[in-house]
């Protein structure tokens, strides 16, 4: 199979969908790789180094939209990127439709065959493709929200961990899943005063006996939700239903209640946003401000630390692309039902309930369409 890698064009995103290692992989089994020129470089990977690993170097991504029969990306396609998707062709990137209605008709209009990385199952229904990048938003969401508790950005002027004599910052985490796990773990280490809210009481459990007396557990109700988020100085929303949008947990109405400057960081914006005054920023301009309030709601964090969320991702995504160059998408489909779980369109049709539901569209199952 010919396998492609362009250059992301996102707002500063810098990683990129084959890392040379994973490049080396596919060509040693036999598949064509190509790469866009200095498409790795935001990883601080060569032309070099991907020709060394049997990769052919390409001038532009056009060679690669119109000639590869997979394409391997990182975030979701750009307009201009979805115009050269084709029919039979093979999309294996991350793209979160459900809030994105415009990306979705693209999609199903190309006729392309488009796996969701975010939708790709375990065994234990966990989501391993997303899975290193909920881990790496998650550390950086508490990294993020101390910058913008500084003064000169906006925020209260405090520092999460406090010094002696003067209390630690107050960090409110809304779910305990992967991405607030992750933001926990930091924010107890840099010695904030940290509570978590969730719904299941397992994920209460586990996330209490981890943490012990250095972070609180409340059930996420209203009134929990309200009292937690109104004394914060960063609240995190680490909210997430697989492939559908995010619920809007935080109101606009809320906002008048919590503390001037207090920031909020949405993790889950990728999905739409689980804060009602939410919308997608990017690294270049990422925090604005309502109503005294810091919002910080960029859509890739991980692009920002590019070299170790590309290895991360490359280690989980990398075994599917094998299989897939392989054996064929339907086949590799057919012998894996965690795999197919990630396939989000085909031909014209949107193959993820969720997905389906959210945008109006008529859901065709994955099993009608491998037959």
């Amino acid at each position: 199979m010919r396998i492609g890698s362009p250059k992301e064009i996102k707002n500063h995103e810098y990683r990129v969908g084959l890392t040379p290692e994973s490049a080396r992989e596919l060509t040693a089994r036999g598949h064509e790789v190509w790469i866009e020129t200095e498409a790795g470089c935001g990883i601080d990977a060569t032309d070099a180094q991907y020709v060394a690993a049997g990769a052919k170097i390409v001038d532009g991504p056009d060679p690669i939209f119109a000639e590869c029969e997979m394409v391997v990306k990182v975030k979701e396609p750009q307009a201009v990127e979805r115009a050269k998707l084709r029919e039979d062709q093979i999309l294996y990137t991350y793209l979160h439709l459900a809030p994105d209605p415009e990306q979705t008709k693209d999609l199903v209009a190309s006729g392309v065959t488009a796996i969701a990385y975010e939708t790709v199952t375990g065994p234990r229904g966990q989501l391993p493709l997303l899975k290193p990048m909920s881990q790496v938003a998650g550390r950086m969401s508490v990294q993020a929200g101390a910058s913008a508790l500084e003064k000169a950005h906006g925020g209260r002027g405090v520092l999460l961990g406090g010094v002696p004599g003067v209390m630690p910052g107050k960090v409110v985490v809304i779910g305990g899943g992967v991405v607030g796990f992750n933001a926990a773990q930091m924010a107890v280490g840099l010695g904030a005063d940290v509570t978590i809210l969730d719904r299941d009481p397992e994920v209460l459990e586990k996330v209490g006996t981890f943490f012990e007396a250095r972070a609180s557990t409340r059930f996420s109700n209203r009134a929990n939700l309200h009292d937690s988020v109104c004394q914060a100085d960063l609240v995190i929303g680490a909210v997430l239903i697989p492939g559908a949008a995010a619920p809007k947990l935080v109101t606009r109405e809320m906002l008048g209640d919590m503390q001037k400057g207090a920031v909020l960081v949405d993790v889950a914006i990728d999905q739409g946003g689980c804060f009602e005054t939410s919308k997608p920023t990017t690294h270049a301009d990422p925090t604005y401000v309502i109503d005294d309030i810091v919002h910080y709601c960029v859509a890739n964090m991980p692009g920002a630390v590019a070299r170790t969320s590309t290895y991360a991702l490359n280690n989980v995504t990398l075994p599917h692309a094998l299989r897939i160059a392989d054996l064929g998408w339907k086949e590799a489909l057919r012998r894996d039902p965690h795999l197919a779980e990630g396939l989000n369109v085909h031909k014209g049709t949107v193959t993820y309930e969720a997905v389906a539901n959210e945008l109006g569209y008529e859901y065709r199952t994955v099993a009608d369409i491998l037959g």
